[in-house]
């Protein structure tokens, strides 16, 4: 895990600002002398702020961290007046996670904020806060995201040298037919089951439950993802009770040690989020158990709810994404690849502009967005390739599909490679592969679309030698023609099919 790719080592600037932030805004919050709760308040505060704002540019993160007490606020005097009243709270914790999830149909920003909001609640469940804390809540989560916000953005603005390449836009649609809006009573369902199964097996520690309901259906849209996200995070935190076991209950709450080793895990969480959930949790239960301890009310009893209520949770996420509006894998799955194959042809089209002679024409950023987008091909086939997978001939399909889109990638990078020599001047092969490629998706996009009675454009062939940049392109290109015809074999016959080796 820890040696995972790492390009520009940007996961471990990302993690050590993260520590830096949470630390600065808990030392903020002791300094100006609020209470252990609210300093907690701080921390969480935080460590959302940081790990939440995913905009594309610094502008729109920068707006979008100011926006996150707006939407804390309200919810945070909504969960501490209704401390006294659990059917009152209960009702008003489902709303708030209707809303949140909801809120993913405004792209990165609404995600944030509807994380945000939901986390509010959980802390104050989590802190057991009162009325009579609001005021100095309302000022440790001020203080956390003005601090959070200088380190990122003032003294360690990472996005400044390294732009984050664009989240892709969610999957549309109109209705209950828009992904955004079927997960919102998905998770809304999820959590309400988790809620009242979980207060059976505690009447104090029961948001846990809630919470894992919650972020199983964070980043997933279809039914075999949240499976397998729920799975991965019960396994993350059975590993993470066992070694809170051995680390958080000795330690006992000791400021110092307790201190120091929050630090690792906020290091953990931000770490192993890309490449491991499971891993991501592992951090998660061990931080949990450490402030537990600061709380004074660890316990080894404590730890083994908290597997209980976990297990609730990602039963109740489980059961809603099979019976609640539910999205097949199949289906989300071919919605991403028609959008990376429409990348792959908008790529293309923009490196023969480029070698055209069109300045213009920049084929770095289709580049960076075909890249997030088979991320999310990969998210959607992950339950297909899980090693625990009974399907076999749709397990072969889908590492047939994975590796051909791969294969993809690597063609189109290095074909904008080539685009960004100056030199590589037009070729009308160059034009004609372009075209073919172009042919080549439409046929597996629109399969209905016959593409056979067009020509291809023509461009003047130079007078000269062929360039060597021309000439790698081109192989690219052809390169490129073949792996788009190989994908034609595992999505157009049946899922179920066995698959035929080439």
């Amino acid at each position: 895990m820890f040696t995972a790719p790492d390009p520009g080592l940007l996961r471990l600037r990302v993690s050590t600002r993260a520590v830096i932030g949470v630390g600065l805004s808990v030392a903020a919050a002791e300094l100006a002398g609020l209470s252990l709760t609210a300093s907690i308040t701080a921390g969480l505060a935080a460590l959302l702020a940081l790990f939440t704002v995913q905009d594309a540019t610094v502008r729109r993160q920068a707006a979008t961290t100011a926006l996150l007490p707006v939407a804390g606020f309200p919810v945070l005097a909504l969960a501490t007046a209704l401390h006294g009243a659990p059917l009152l709270r209960d009702l008003a914790f489902l709303l708030v996670v209707f809303c949140g999830a909801y809120a993913r149909r405004w792209g990165p920003r609404g995600h944030a904020l509807g994380i945000f909001a939901f986390m509010q609640f959980f802390a104050t469940q989590f802190l057991h806060a009162v009325p009579g804390q609001l005021p100095e809540l309302y000022g440790a989560l001020a203080l956390a995201v003005a601090v959070s916000a200088a380190v990122r953005f003032g003294a360690w603005c990472i996005e400044r040298r390294t732009p984050p390449p664009a989240v892709p836009p969610p999957l549309t649609g109109r209705g209950l037919a828009r992904p955004t809006t079927r997960q919102a009573f998905q998770v809304t369902a999820a959590c309400a089951f988790a809620l009242a199964l979980g207060q059976l097996l505690s009447q104090e520690r029961w948001y846990w439950a809630v919470g894992t309901a919650w972020w199983i259906f964070v980043n997933t849209t279809a039914r075999g993802e949240t499976l397998v996200r729920g799975f991965r995070r019960v396994l993350g935190t059975v590993a993470g009770i066992g070694a809170g076991l051995l680390i958080a209950v000795p330690v006992a709450g000791a400021p110092v040690p307790t201190a120091a080793l929050v630090a690792v895990c906020v290091f953990g969480i931000f770490y192993t989020a890309a490449p491991s959930y499971s891993w991501m949790m592992f951090f998660v239960t061990v931080m949990a158990g450490l402030l537990y301890g600061l709380l004074g009310v660890l316990h080894p009893g404590l730890l083994l709810l908290r597997f209980e209520e976990t297990a609730v949770g990602a039963i109740g996420a489980a059961l809603a994404v099979a019976l609640v509006l539910p999205v097949t894998t199949h289906g989300t799955t071919d919605a991403w690849i028609q959008r990376a194959l429409h990348c792959v042809r908008a790529c293309t089209a923009d490196a023969a502009r480029r070698l055209a002679g069109d300045d213009t024409a920049d084929p770095a950023h289709r580049v960076a967005e075909l890249e997030l987008l088979l991320g999310r091909v990969r998210i959607s086939l992950a339950p297909l390739v899980h090693p625990l997978s009974p399907l076999r001939a749709r397990k072969a399909r889908a590492r047939q599909v994975i590796a051909l889109l791969d294969d993809c990638a690597r063609l189109v990078r290095a074909l904008a490679s080539v685009a960004a020599d100056p030199d590589a001047s037009h070729d009308a092969r160059l034009a004609a592969a372009c075209w073919r490629v172009e042919a080549a998706v439409e046929a597996l996009v629109s399969p209905s679309a016959s593409p056979e009675g067009a020509e291809p454009p023509l461009v003047p062939v130079p007078a000269s030698g062929h360039h060597p940049g021309a000439e790698a392109a081109l192989r690219h290109l052809h390169e490129l023609e073949r792996a788009l015809a190989d994908l034609a074999t595992p999505l157009r016959t049946s899922p179920r099919a066995p698959v035929v080796s080439a």
